[in-house]
């Protein structure tokens, strides 16, 4: 490696070791690595060496955690976010019903619990809870928290700070809302809101004391620069844990002809992100198994701590078992 390069490793990880950082990599170390890394590609094992044993330093122990989906209620989004086959902009396959009662909610917890699954997420369609869909989620989060001890996360939307209290007395400790990409590409992927309201979402759920999952899609046609800018936010925002998306295209959506991912690239991506937020937890969610293909399990090599595992909101990934299988074998479970 470059003697600049060198350089720059040491310094993160004896300040890691150290418990002196705060923040990992900059935007313009992580600049010069990916120049190193397109001169030297060889040196991508390096890498991730680096952003392994940085995650192993966070944890102190080698079991990622687990974390599966329930998608609570499907489709007729008013949003025109131009991956999204829920939109009620574009004509897609995806499957439309109302919020799952409170017992379909309960049989999914039951489950995951049983799998010692450590998290479940609730997820719904829409740019925001109904007084009614949110009243019914938060008697649901009551009830799976008394009969289970798995830990319970929600994906709902746009949320003010009330309605972040209201999930947080019921009993919810994670709020998931992904700001999709930076703040200078937002405006080719959404323009039906903001990327304002959605990081003043990430503001309300941390100011309730959830545990804040936010991060985005890559593979949307953003470019390195947009990447690290989207690094830079969620660093800014504080947010608790790094949820990494790989766009699988639908059919019917403005993207639908995107092409996948080179995993290489991927892998590339989830290094970064281990890189630049050191003490945060990174899990690897949509997309894995579609991008990655037989190279999934290196994810761990690159620094992920976590995982989603079982189906996806409208499209089957691997089964539950088979990727809590290809954990165990790993010797991670």
């Amino acid at each position: 490696m470059t003697e600049n390069l060198q350089r720059a490793f040491e310094d993160i990880v004896h300040a890691i070791q150290e418990g002196r950082a705060k923040e990992g990599l900059t935007s313009e170390q992580a600049r010069t690595l990916l120049s190193y890394l397109d001169v030297h590609p060889d040196a991508l094992l390096d890498v991730f060496a680096l952003a392994r044993l940085i995650s192993l330093h966070k944890d102190k122990r080698p079991r990622p955690f687990t974390c599966g989906i329930i998608n609570a209620k499907s489709g007729r989004c008013s949003e025109d976010c131009v991956f999204c086959a829920q939109s009620a902009h574009y004509r897609t396959a995806s499957p439309v019903y109302p919020l799952a009662d409170a017992a379909a909610l309960m049989e999914r917890a039951l489950l995951l619990a049983e799998h010692r699954v450590d998290y479940m997420g609730i997820v719904i369609s829409g740019a925001g809870p109904a007084a009614r869909d949110l009243e019914t989620i938060c008697e649901a989060v009551a009830r799976i928290t008394e009969r289970t001890g798995i830990k319970l996360c929600a994906s709902l939307g746009i949320i003010s700070a009330e309605q972040a209290a209201m999930l947080k007395q019921a009993g919810l400790t994670s709020y998931h809302h992904n700001l999709e990409t930076s703040r200078s590409f937002y405006p080719e992927i959404c323009t039906t809101h903001s990327i304002a309201l959605r990081e003043q979402t990430v503001v309300n759920a941390r100011a309730a004391g959830l545990r804040m999952c936010c991060c985005g899609i890559f593979g949307l046609g953003e470019s390195w620069e947009h990447r690290l800018e989207l690094s830079e936010t969620l660093r800014e925002l504080d947010v608790d844990a790094l949820p990494v998306n790989f766009l699988r295209p639908h059919p019917g959506t403005p993207l639908e002809h995107a092409p996948k991912l080179p995993p290489r690239e991927a892998l590339t991506i989830v290094a970064l992100l281990r890189l630049m937020h050191p003490r945060r937890d990174v899990l690897i969610c949509g997309g894995r198994a579609y991008n990655l293909g037989r190279w999934e399990n290196m994810i761990f090599a690159a620094g992920a701590n976590g995982v989603m595992v079982g189906d996806y909101l409208v499209c089957k990934n691997n089964p539950l078992e088979q990727d809590l299988e290809m954990l165990a074998t790993l010797g991670l479970r």
